[in-house]
């Protein structure tokens, strides 16, 4: 592959991660959708597609931060040729936000010996979608508010109970610190009634979950250096931080829109690991969706698809 074939892969990577960084410079996470928002419709999501199905890993993070830039309220996005499919009309002088498809292709090489060989490369690329508040025209359900209803709050937290505790997890209760230790496998969290309301709770608990997964019999994430390497703990942290965010939009739930104190404090470190390495935060993203993919495995209704399939 030439220079030129490969620069503009490289170039979406750091385009991408140099925005982050400036938001996080800020003091900004940009991951974080400003819940408390009083034009937000429907309920807490991630951001949809024209079909309904949500995005996943990185493109979460990047519609997540152009709706906090841009002031969209509405979490459905579409393509350009899409909305005309729909009937609808991209408003004139309208600017895309920018998503991503990672996929790969073979290339046939020949080795030493002269023998041929079939490599897998990975690549990058990026289109552009529209927020259907920059479309006219389209189906009235696209618009106002989201088509599923709000549950119940109190629904809703006793929906996340039954998720954690059908992933089997061991979660024990005490202490005024929430973590997850890899030695005795099990998840520590302060006492309930510490926490300012059970949002927080749900927020906190799904952060541990993420690591909980890490372990080598579940998604097999290597932890191996998180107490002795700055660096990789800070990556395992944004992983979980990811996960978190991730794993309450899918739950309905507000995520802790202030970073916990031990959290807040890997915001240096995080800037130092995204300046080194251009695609950290692609590969934190795709970390964390595999494990809420793989927390959503655990229950009962995804195990009763997979036997039906």
């Amino acid at each position: 592959m030439s220079r030129k074939e490969k620069g503009p892969r490289v170039d979406i990577y750091a385009r991408i991660t140099d925005r982050i960084v400036a938001d996080l410079e800020k003091g900004v996470r940009p991951w974080m959708q400003p819940w408390h928002s009083t034009n937000a419709v429907g309920r807490v999501t991630r951001p949809l597609r024209h079909n309904g199905l949500p995005y996943s890993g990185m493109n979460v993070l990047l519609l997540w931060s152009e709706a906090i830039a841009r002031g969209f309220a509405n979490p459905i996005w579409m393509t350009f040729k899409q909305a005309l499919e729909l009937g609808g009309a991209v408003h004139k002088g309208e600017t895309g936000s920018m998503v991503v498809f990672a996929s790969r292709f073979t290339k046939t090489e020949t080795d030493a010996a002269g023998e041929e060989f079939d490599r897998e490369i990975p690549f990058l690329k990026a289109y552009s979608v529209f927020n259907v508040a920059q479309i006219d025209g389209l189906p009235d359900h696209y618009h106002g508010r989201h088509p599923e209803p709000a549950r119940d709050p109190i629904a809703r937290i006793e929906h996340a109970d039954r998720f954690f505790s059908n992933t089997g997890a061991v979660i024990r209760h005490g202490g005024d610190r929430a973590y997850f230790s890899p030695v005795t496998d099990h998840i520590q969290m302060p006492p309930f009634e510490t926490f300012r309301d059970a949002a927080a709770y749900v927020a906190t608990l799904s952060h541990e979950a993420t690591h909980w997964t890490s372990a080598s019999h579940r998604v097999n994430r290597d932890l191996s250096r998180y107490g002795k390497d700055r660096s990789e703990r800070a990556r395992e942290e944004l992983i979980a931080e990811l996960g978190s965010c991730f794993l309450c939009a899918d739950l309905g739930i507000v995520p802790e829109l202030e970073p916990r104190p031990d959290h807040a404090n890997y915001l240096g470190s995080w800037l130092a690991v995204l300046a080194d390495d251009k695609r950290a935060i692609f590969s934190a993203a795709a970390h964390a969706q595999r494990a809420v993919a793989f927390l959503h495995g655990l229950q009962p209704a995804a195990s009763d698809e997979r036997e039906a399939a």
